[in-house]
């Protein structure tokens, strides 16, 4: 893993492509201060321009799983996600065709606490596990939402192998019958 002392942390995992980055955090007594985004520091840090159009933040109980989610070309979405309050398990799946870890995943612990930001590029399904109650979920997105361009796979689907370290999420009905990813003809390169 790869670090960096400024002016954002970074670590990057085994996978090409999601990084998780967080900012100085300067405080005393009376609380502290930390810059959340700023585009310059970001665009170094990825190694490329990137354009967010869209901010989303979602609110859910301990125990709700998001996901797997992406969007297909040409509506592909990257996603910076962090967690304002609350705690959130946090999995980025390699959906790119050409990459020698198609199929592999990297997981990231989001807390209102440790700062982490995770960025999550274009060609990765995408999902979150909350672990507190009331657990603030924000994420920078840099493709509008598309419904038609929406799609998924299972959370639970044995060939991903992701352990969520929690037998019995709560689901929506559409993710509860997500498709799996044997069947699975991944658009991206």
């Amino acid at each position: 893993m790869g670090t960096m002392s400024h002016p954002l942390e970074i670590q990057e995992g085994a996978i090409n492509g999601p990084v998780m980055l967080r900012s100085r955090q300067f405080g005393d007594d009376r609380g502290h201060f930390s810059e959340t985004w700023r585009q310059a520091h970001f665009e170094a840090a990825i190694g490329r321009p990137v354009t967010f159009v869209q901010d989303n933040e979602s609110v859910s109980g301990k125990g709700v799983l998001r996901g797997l989610h992406f969007q297909v070309p040409d509506r592909a979405q990257g996603k910076l996600v962090r967690v304002a309050r609350g705690a959130a398990l946090d999995v980025a799946v390699d959906l790119r065709k050409g990459s020698p870890t198609y199929g592999q995943h990297s997981k990231a612990l989001l807390t209102a606490e440790n700062r982490w930001q995770f960025w999550v590029p274009e060609g990765f399904a995408h999902g979150f596990l909350t672990l507190e109650p009331d657990t603030v979920f924000c994420y920078k997105c840099t493709e509008i939402y598309s419904p038609e361009h929406e799609r998924a796979l299972r959370w639970d689907d044995a060939d991903l192998a992701i352990d969520w370290e929690m037998p019995s999420p709560l689901l929506s009905a559409k993710d509860t019958v997500a498709p799996l990813f044997s069947g699975f003809e991944s658009p991206f390169e």
